[in-house]
């Protein structure tokens, strides 16, 4: 295992790698700070760029702009009142007053440091954790697996935007998207209707390009004629005093806790870790009325908490094989370009590759130190870029991206095609990103369990004589049944009927 560590770390610090994570730093930079932009969005668009690099190159430039994006949402949050990124909205409560006072300098400088630190932190944990996790997943077989991509649907369901309902829908089509294509055994022809393009099955990073990058295009056109945005100024100094570093670190380590732990729900995101970590700083405040009129600490948690998701997300992704995120099931998707399937084999029979991303994640969060001291004011004029614009980059790129992947303007259809859906699930209310679990999850739920089924000799009991997979499926269940009216209701009349007359 300690080879497999130093074999990672080569693998990143060479000169090529170190330029793409800076560049994959500086690229989420401004992604995130362009308001509507997220850094889904922006690992969708070019994951095709990664086809034609080793798995080192491809991972160590995806991670870098996951980083730099999560970092760069504050940026529009503390100069336009307007969240990057989703997980930047609670940034905006202490973030955009502090710029009203003059101090927009000193809010990004603290932000930019206590993403530094969090993402770090994060980083670090998901190296520790990595050799005991190690030695868990050696337990894992056909039978844990099937187990483990049934917990990945149920939960990312639930855990959804909008009802549970919903999002199981989300990702039970997404499971039915999956079989598209030749069975995994037999080699018959499923869903293909003669249309000879998808006897290969559904191209994983059309349907990402589609559900993530047109919508917000089409959202963006939506709004093009809306009141022209007008960014505060960078009049103060940018590096914050140790002073203040060292006042904020215990409010910085906590919400960096706060973001691990997150992180490690699959489902939940950036933007839930910045609301906890920003409500534990204002519990933990001396002067707690301070708080949305400029707080430097109301800056310093949620933007912790932000950038801490990040390794918190890839500990179940790199674990399980169960994306943590929207954004790490992006990250799933540059591995399985390479021909890695996600899964628990990912520690043992991609051990370098595995070690290559936590590596990129470590010295990513280094370089978006240096990259965001040198080009933070460089950003604010990225936020002034009409809206119109960047729609029509958006879609030009999709276009470019969904072509050449098998040069094929079939490829441009499907995309356009998916992107259409995704604008309608988001006007629905229904998350996409449950779909893109079970696009997945899909071929690792079919493979296990048609070879349990052998192991078992056709007999479904076989999932019954592993205590793991026993475990694992009861959480499925309470998952959902956690969450439909039934449950809540049996929970509300307990408590009733516990309460004292």
């Amino acid at each position: 295992m300690d080879n497999l560590v130093l074999v990672g770390l080569t693998n990143v610090i060479t000169f090529t790698n170190i330029s793409l994570i800076l560049g994959g730093t500086l690229l989420g930079l401004f992604v995130g700070a362009m308001p509507g932009l997220s850094a889904t969005m922006a690992l969708a668009l070019l994951l095709p760029l990664t086809f034609g690099m080793n798995p080192a190159s491809g991972l160590s430039m995806l991670a870098s702009l996951y980083v730099g994006a999560s970092y760069g949402g504050s940026i529009a949050a503390i100069l336009l009142k307007t969240p990057g990124t989703p997980s930047a909205a609670a940034t905006v409560l202490d973030g955009f007053p502090l710029s009203q006072q003059g101090q927009a300098g000193r809010a990004l400088g603290v932000s930019l440091f206590a993403s530094f630190i969090g993402g770090l932190l994060s980083g670090i944990a998901l190296l520790t954790a990595a050799p005991l996790l190690g030695v868990l997943v050696l337990k894992f077989g056909p039978i844990e697996l099937f187990a483990i991509a049934v917990l990945g649907i149920t939960i990312i369901g639930s855990l959804s935007q909008g009802s549970v309902v919903s999002g199981l829908l989300s990702g039970t089509l997404g499971l039915l998207l999956s079989t598209v294509g030749m069975d995994l055994i037999t080699g018959t022809p499923r869903m293909t209707y003669g249309v000879i393009n998808l006897f290969s099955g559904i191209e994983f990073t059309v349907a990402l390009i589609g559900l993530f990058s047109i919508p917000q295009a089409l959202i963006l056109i939506e709004n093009a004629h809306g009141a022209q945005k007008v960014a505060s100024k960078i009049t103060d100094r940018l590096i914050p005093p140790l002073a203040e570093i060292r006042r904020l670190l215990p409010n910085i380590f906590r919400s960096s806790g706060i973001g691990i732990i997150t992180g490690l729900i699959p489902g939940t995101g950036g933007d839930t870790a910045s609301w906890f970590a920003y409500n534990e700083a204002k519990r933990f405040a001396k002067d707690k009325s301070r708080f949305g009129k400029g707080d430097i600490a109301g800056v310093a948690a949620p933007e912790a908490a932000n950038n801490a998701v990040v390794g918190g997300a890839l500990i179940p992704t790199i674990a399980l094989g169960i994306p943590g995120s929207s954004s790490t099931a992006i990250l799933l998707g540059a591995l399985m370009v390479q021909g890695i399937l996600p899964g628990p084999n990912l520690l043992t029979d991609y051990g370098d590759v595995t070690y290559t991303l936590i590596w990129a994640v470590i010295f990513a969060n280094i370089g978006l130190l240096l990259v965001g001291l040198l080009f933070t004011r460089l950003c604010v004029s990225v936020t002034r870029v009409p809206d119109s614009f960047v729609a029509c980059s958006i879609i030009t790129l999709c276009v470019i991206g969904a072509f050449a992947i098998n040069n094929s303007l079939f490829e441009v259809g499907l995309m356009l095609g998916f992107g259409l859906f995704g604008y309608w699930m988001n006007k629905a209310g229904v998350s996409p990103a449950p779909m893109v679990i079970g696009l997945i999850l899909g071929p690792v739920m079919e493979t296990s369990y048609q070879q349990s089924m052998l192991i078992g000799q056709g007999n479904v009991s076989i999932f019954l004589t592993s205590p793991i997979a026993v475990v694992l499926l009861c959480i499925a269940v309470f998952s959902i049944l956690q969450a439909t009216p039934l449950f809540r209701w049996l929970r509300v009349a307990l408590r009733q009927r516990t309460q004292p007359e």
